[in-house]
């Protein structure tokens, strides 16, 4: 189990493998914003499928180790105060995080916290079902219906919840619709891994390098991004004219 004495080593590594993939994402999208690199590098149906795929599956892993936690609601906490202060940083440097995939994590790690009881009440046959109902009903809700709201505090909770409004800017932007449910599947999945369901193999198996990154993961959100501006500048320097 994901515990400080038995980590399961395939649950860290698939978070590396999200927290590499969203460190790419990032080194383009710098390459492209700040080096006159073409925006095909970072917009194209490649890197868009694999965005969905990394932020999902950090999303799932979340919830498969809240799960795990015996106090989501510290956790969460924890997440939160770092996702605050990525705000500031960002509104320094005049490209804010408002709500991003630090404060999405938070949040739910908090709702969980406090939610817990109630879903752990769905059957478990049911619950997955139930989840993939919400995941579609919200998507389609958010593609479909569009609330407006002239009230700033009205417009920043429609924005967080999903419906972006006129003027909200959040360079990350990962609203809780529908993540949430995604989230609450993880945490579904999660009980089965902790009551060892899952095939031996997946408690045993030993990856190279991504564990590492996975264990390491919100101390390289808060860092891989002012290393990456500083590799970028070298690299547009250094190399851009022949990539050219």
């Amino acid at each position: 189990m994901e515990e400080k004495k038995e980590r399961i080593e395939i649950i860290d590594a698939l978070r590396g493998i999200a927290v590499v993939l969203m460190v790419i994402h990032h080194a383009l999208y710098n390459m492209a914003a700040f080096f006159d690199a073409p925006w095909w590098i970072y917009r194209n149906p490649v890197f868009n499928v694999l965005q969905a795929f990394f932020i999902g599956l950090f999303i799932v892993i979340s919830g498969v180790s809240s799960r795990f936690s015996r106090d989501n609601i510290k956790r969460g906490s924890i997440v939160v105060v770092f996702a605050v202060l990525i705000t500031y940083i960002t509104i320094g440097l005049e490209m804010p995080i408002y709500f991003g995939i630090l404060h999405l994590l938070g949040f739910l790690m908090l709702f969980y916290g406090v939610t817990r009881k109630l879903w752990d009440k769905l059957p478990d046959k049911a619950a997955p079902w139930f989840y993939i109902a919400l995941v579609i009903a919200s998507t389609l809700a958010r593609i479909y219906l569009s609330p407006v709201s002239e009230s700033y505090g009205l417009r920043d909770i429609l924005s967080i919840l999903g419906w972006r409004q006129v003027g909200f800017v959040s360079f990350d932007y990962q609203p809780i619709l529908p993540w949430v449910f995604i989230f609450l599947f993880g945490t579904w999945t999660g009980k089965f891994i902790l009551d060892k369901k899952f095939p031996d193999w997946f408690y045993t198996v030993k990856v190279p390098f991504f564990p590492f990154v996975g264990r390491n993961a919100l101390i390289i959100y808060i860092l891989h991004q002012p290393v990456l501006v500083g590799l970028s500048y070298v690299i547009g320097i250094l190399l851009w004219p022949h990539i050219i």
